[in-house]
């Protein structure tokens, strides 16, 4: 039987994709028509979460990320994914307590990244994700370059992905300046993008982007449809921590 899979949500938009996504195959084939792995979900109120990044108070997004974890153990999960780039940088201080293991966002970028042969990433998302170590740490451990945008640009995408793409506002010309800012990393040299939140696959994507994507909600939807028809035993926490 395939394992049952756990969402930890964060923001509605990308959770809802990422579920989606799961739902649908993930490009992925399901053993038979309308076929899944059983999935639950649970998300505290995006505002709690908000409150804890804005106060620089990692260890209250890791309470919050425990809090869900519990809950959907109990539910009846075999493993958990997140499918917000963003709070994985608090995932060292959850593994140790938590009741189930995890796949890590950026780990499966940085699989596909190196399986399509990729060398120099540009890191997109919100400020706290491209200032932190989520990214930069799982692609250096493949030999994979990275760079973030210029700091305007890191302001505008953050700006963008907090006051419209998780409250469902698509504003075409904030599509536009999205574009321009991966334009600028092309030119600095990267030889693709990962969109680094989850919410921007929304808006983003190979047909219209300046540099192959790497769409991490798809990724990770992938990523967890691949460990459920594995099924099988847990993955230990440390293995999950380590990518």
């Amino acid at each position: 039987m395939p394992q049952h899979i756990g969402i930890v949500a964060c923001s509605a938009e990308g959770a809802a994709l990422c579920y989606r996504a799961i739902c649908s195959g993930g490009g992925m084939p399901l053993p038979g028509a309308y076929a899944h792995p059983e999935v639950s979900m649970h998300t505290p109120p995006l505002a709690a979460y908000v409150a804890c990044l804005e106060r620089d108070d990692w260890q209250g997004v890791a309470e919050l990320m425990l809090a869900s974890a519990a809950k959907l153990a109990r539910a009846g999960a075999d493993f958990l994914v997140c499918p917000d780039n963003t709070i994985h940088q608090a995932l060292p201080q959850v593994l140790p307590r938590s009741p189930l293991p995890w796949l890590h966002i950026a780990e499966a970028v940085a699989a596909e990244a190196a399986a399509r042969g990729y060398r120099r990433i540009g890191i997109t998302g919100t400020h706290w994700l491209v200032d932190g170590p989520v990214y930069p740490d799982k692609l250096e451990a493949r030999g994979i370059g990275w760079q973030r945008p210029a700091a305007a640009d890191r302001d505008a995408i953050g700006r963008i992905i907090m006051d419209e793409l998780v409250q469902g506002v698509f504003d075409p010309a904030s599509t536009e300046r999205l574009l321009q800012a991966i334009a600028r990393l092309r030119d600095a040299g990267c030889d693709a993008v990962v969109l680094g939140c989850t919410e921007l696959p929304l808006v983003v994507d190979d047909g219209n982007s300046p540099l192959p994507t790497l769409d991490s909600t798809r990724l990770l939807a992938r990523a967890a449809l691949r460990r459920a028809m594995q099924g099988g035993g847990a993955l230990p926490l440390k293995t999950s921590a380590a990518g």
